[in-house]
């Protein structure tokens, strides 16, 4: 799987150069994510514009991957759907599961939120 990584300061993006993303690259897609978690910087940034597709099991893994970020109180926001992928999303019902933005810009601002409403709830308790 061809990826390209750039670490910035609140957040890693993850550019995914696939044209498709099928379930038997899940393994993959866990062997490049995952060890972002153990990082001081656990955000992440999931660029998919160059993914024209992805098979409903793919689509699935990203959705218990976004859920896993999430637990651990780290961000995983995508973006650059296309089209058709996010069409596919959509009829699975797993778009409304995701946390989608349409451009890098407004998925880092997501990103900034939502680290931010963390720190208000740390200082809270």
């Amino acid at each position: 799987m061809q990826v390209k990584i750039d670490t910035r300061e609140k957040f890693h993006a993850i550019t995914i150069s696939e044209q498709e993303i099928t379930a038997n690259m899940t393994a993959e897609l866990d062997k490049c994510l995952l060890p972002i978690l153990q990082n001081v910087v656990k955000n992440l940034l999931l660029i998919l514009k160059d993914t024209q597709s992805l098979d409903k099991a793919a689509a699935e893994h990203l959705v218990n991957l976004q859920q896993l970020f999430y637990e651990q109180h780290a961000s995983f926001v995508v973006c650059g759907l296309q089209p058709a992928a996010e069409k596919a999303l959509d009829q699975w019902e797993l778009l409304e599961l995701m946390n989608t933005a349409p451009t890098e810009m407004e998925a880092a601002d997501i990103i900034l939120m939502e680290e931010i409403e963390r720190e208000l709830l740390d200082e809270e308790q």
